[in-house]
């Protein structure tokens, strides 16, 4: 008696997903270009492994983050995890390899990092981010770089009506210094709920900052417990606004108690918006926002945080900041740091969601053809001519029955093909190929229901060369219809 085979249902995890060629053809080269950015301001590349003992993650981002690593055990039974970013590996290879990597050093990096987040739109369990980091260089000309990098990162990919919103941890450290809230837990938490500000909303942070509240679901959020004028006077701080960068600084000086630490905060901002005015980057795309909190506990002067207004359920799709003494963890003495990062698929999910990105399902530009008798072998040989001449080209090949010419086409046209070049017996004969142009002939058909009629558009763009012009040919083509590259 046979045994019905037991099938593995396909499955993926949840908060995970797979990336097919229409989604990674587009993420390639998305890559590319920012890739070029990153080069052209002097940045290197630097990978390091996906697990991580735990020592170096555990604390680094602080409570949450630690809540949200993915712990497992090596073989040796070491506890390890997965890293939850690229900023804290950094650290510890700048502590690892201080005669390789000697400051001042700029690095950028890219892979996947993991979290045991709650999945929601654009955000999942193990995503790609983009990193750039400088070691051993405390000026805020450099952070103001970051934010241009991010600006020029932004317009390469086509972001639309993008801002990168920019704040200074020490702006909060006078703050709550002048609330007399030194206890550090409690600062932490402060920096934890104002953090939430786009997510919740005014009202919301008040009552978190006060006794707490209940959420949607039913469960109680803790509150910070401050007094009303406490409460005050941070919400004041973080409501600051004004139409120059320069202008929210002198507004902010207000909303702070006079101090050292003050002052210190405001002169950097100022510096920055300097620095940042020198390297031409607009007022309207980089913005003072005093109300930027960042979550993680490891930044310790500018912070910054990149949004497309246009599509706010998706959250940032990059940030970053100065982190003067992560590296302290691994060694004795300091290297200031600042960085910033990318988030790859929350990038990808915002961009294909305003349909800034143009689906693409394969990178072949060209595919040859055949009808007839005609020997793989002259396949391959006019598949190597087109190849040579730098067109992206695949040669059919399928069961005999799927040979059909309009199974070729079909083919040509599910994946979006634009150009076919075909050889039969009687073009091989001649020394000619046909080159059809598939993207005017969908074109034409479009709108036609007669089907005497459809058959004829689709000669539309079909032209006979000789062999020896084809690739020249099919080179007009792609650019005509801009898929030269």
């Amino acid at each position: 008696m046979s045994k019905k085979k037991q099938l593995v249902e396909p499955r993926t995890l949840k908060g995970f997903q797979d990336f097919l060629p229409v989604d990674l053809i587009t993420r390639k080269e998305i890559i590319r270009r920012i890739e070029s950015i990153f080069e052209q301001y002097g940045f290197a590349p630097v990978d390091s492994p996906a697990l991580e003992h735990l020592d170096v993650l555990l604390g680094a981002g602080g409570e949450n983050t630690n809540k949200e690593l993915f712990r497992l055990e090596s073989p040796e039974g070491e506890p390890v995890a997965l890293r939850f970013d690229l900023t804290v590996p950094f650290a510890r290879l700048l502590a690892q390899y201080p005669d390789k990597l000697k400051a001042p050093f700029r690095r950028y990096a890219i892979g996947p990092v993991w979290r045991a987040d709650k999945p929601g739109p654009g955000r999942f369990r193990q995503f790609w981010q983009f990193d750039v980091d400088v070691a051993g260089a405390p000026t805020v000309a450099v952070d103001a770089e970051l934010v241009a990098i991010m600006c020029e990162v932004m317009e390469a990919v086509g972001a639309p009506d993008y801002r990168v919103l920019i704040n200074n941890r020490k702006l909060f450290d006078a703050l709550l210094d002048g609330c007399h809230i030194g206890e550090e837990a409690r600062r932490k938490h402060i920096m934890r709920v104002i953090d939430k500000l786009a997510k919740v909303g005014e009202e919301n942070i008040r009552l978190e900052l006060a006794d707490g509240r209940v959420d949607d679901s039913g469960d109680p959020i803790p509150g910070v417990k401050l007094d009303g004028a406490a409460i005050d006077k941070i919400m004041a701080f973080i409501a600051v606004t004004a139409p120059t960068r320069m202008a929210v600084v002198e507004a902010l000086a207000g909303a702070l108690p006079e101090s050292k630490l003050t002052t210190d905060a405001l002169d950097e901002m100022r510096a920055m918006a300097e620095a940042l005015a020198a390297l031409d980057v607009s007022e309207a795309h980089a913005v003072f926002d005093p109300s930027l909190a960042r979550g993680l506990d490891y930044y310790t002067g500018p912070v910054f945080e990149t949004v497309i207004p246009a599509s706010p359920q998706f959250g940032s799709v990059g940030g970053g900041g100065r982190y003067d003494g992560l590296v302290e963890r691994f060694m004795n003495r300091p290297i200031p740091c600042t960085g910033m990062s990318v988030g790859l698929d929350r990038l990808m999910a915002c961009l294909t969601e305003l349909g800034a990105v143009r689906p693409v399902n394969t990178p072949v530009q060209a595919l040859v053809v055949t009808m007839g008798r005609v020997p793989q072998a002259e396949t391959l040989r006019l598949a190597r001519e087109l190849r040579a001449a730098g067109i992206r080209t695949e040669a059919f090949f399928a069961s005999r029955k799927k040979m059909q010419m309009g199974n070729q086409l079909s083919h040509a046209d599910h994946y979006g093909i634009p150009v076919a070049v075909i050889i039969g017996e009687d073009e091989l004969a001649q020394g000619v190929v046909s080159v059809k142009d598939l993207l005017a002939g969908k074109a034409e058909r479009a709108d036609i229901e007669d089907r005497e009629a459809y058959r004829e558009a689709g000669k539309a763009g079909q032209t006979t060369v000789a062999r020896a012009e084809a690739a020249a040919v099919v080179r007009r083509i792609l650019d005509a219809h801009g898929t030269g590259d």
